[in-house]
């Protein structure tokens, strides 16, 4: 997973530290979300690197800021939620087999998670769609 680090310079220093040895790649930081936006990079979350004492919130999970899916993002969600490969999903929306790689990627990326089943379950668990 892709990501920029948000936030002030001591704190994605120590974000940053803590995510080497986890399969997240930064591929920006900055000081503050506009910036971020502003920058254009391709990423598939922003984690907010925020300032705290307590030794108990460094060891803390980074904070994902969610994006939220579009209405075809859905509509392809829900399509997994029934089983479809993703040449099924192409024919049922009117869109390519490319597309539906690229909105299948972009919705793993905003929920957060490494794969189809995943994505299922969490968008379930979350409400986002009903079984």
């Amino acid at each position: 997973m892709r990501v920029l680090l948000v936030g002030p310079v001591r704190a994605r220093e120590a974000l940053r530290a803590q995510l080497l040895d986890s399969s997240i790649d930064v591929a920006g930081e900055f000081a503050t979300v506009d910036e971020a936006r502003q920058s254009g990079l391709a990423v598939d979350a922003l984690l907010m690197a925020l300032e705290d004492d307590s030794t108990s919130r460094r060891r803390a999970a980074p904070e994902v800021v969610e994006e939220p899916l579009t209405p075809r993002e859905v509509q392809v969600l829900a399509l997994l939620v029934e089983g479809f490969a993703n040449k099924a999903i192409a024919g049922r929306l009117g869109i390519s087999d490319q597309t539906v790689k690229f909105h299948v990627a972009a919705i793993l990326g905003k929920l957060g998670v490494a794969n189809r089943t995943e994505a299922v379950r969490v968008a379930v668990r979350r409400g986002l769609i009903a079984v």
